[in-house]
């Protein structure tokens, strides 16, 4: 799985930087990509041209997105759309079987900021509804603050972005204050956290201490 988070395409961040981006990822020769929110930051009728090459893309199982609390900003259901025409599946508190017998469910949830006229859209208990416990669960959620919800419900794995590692150090300090989930790995149980960096930056134009990511997630079947 390769996974891109908080990429924020937008007044700064363009084409270019898209393109770049879509070579990285491609050049892993992933199984599938996990879009784990924040995509754009800007309306679609803005920036439609900046996010085209995400159409090049390419996964054996496909590009797999959820809302994070920007793209919402942004106009999701004009985003939501948009996304569909490049080629992208999204999860909303919605489960797939990924790679028949031999493989394991994928889940995703809206982010829980959700759409400020309409309230908060995001539902763990959907998104995991008929699940098969025989199968590993894979959870894509923007907040890593769902992981309380996620562990509780049986996930596996969740992985999530939102909080770019801090971004800029000594903010970073205070992000740590008040969200327990950075950025790396996190354990609760039997359940697993990954909290991407992210590729972008929201806010000032800089990095500190925070460097960006893609990141690189092998599954391994359990020996037995």
């Amino acid at each position: 799985i390769a996974q891109i988070s908080d990429i924020h395409i937008g007044p700064i961040l363009g084409r270019r930087f898209a393109a770049a981006l879509v070579a990285r990822v491609n050049s892993l020769a992933p199984q599938l990509v996990a879009v784990t929110g924040d995509l754009v930051d800007g309306a679609v009728d803005k920036i439609a041209d900046d996010v085209a090459p995400f159409a090049e893309l390419r996964a054996e199982h496909g590009v797999f997105f959820v809302t994070g609390n920007h793209d919402f900003y942004s106009g999701v259901d004009g985003w939501l759309a948009k996304l569909r025409a490049l080629g992208f599946r999204a999860l909303r508190n919605e489960l797939v079987a990924i790679g028949g017998d031999e493989g394991f469910d994928l889940a995703g949830v809206d982010d829980h900021r959700g759409d400020w006229s309409k309230g908060p859209t995001e539902d763990v208990d959907a998104a995991v509804a008929g699940r098969d416990p025989q199968r590993a669960l894979i959870l894509l959620a923007h907040d890593p603050a769902t992981f309380l919800k996620a562990a509780q419900a049986g996930v596996d794995l969740q992985l999530s972005g939102h909080t770019h590692g801090g971004q800029i150090f000594p903010f970073s300090l205070l992000v740590r204050a008040v969200m327990p989930f950075v950025a790396g790995l996190y354990r609760r149980g039997s359940s697993t956290l990954y909290v991407s960096r992210g590729c972008g930056f929201w806010g000032p134009p800089m990095r500190l201490l925070a460097p960006s990511e893609i990141t690189e997630i092998v599954i391994r079947r359990a020996a037995g």
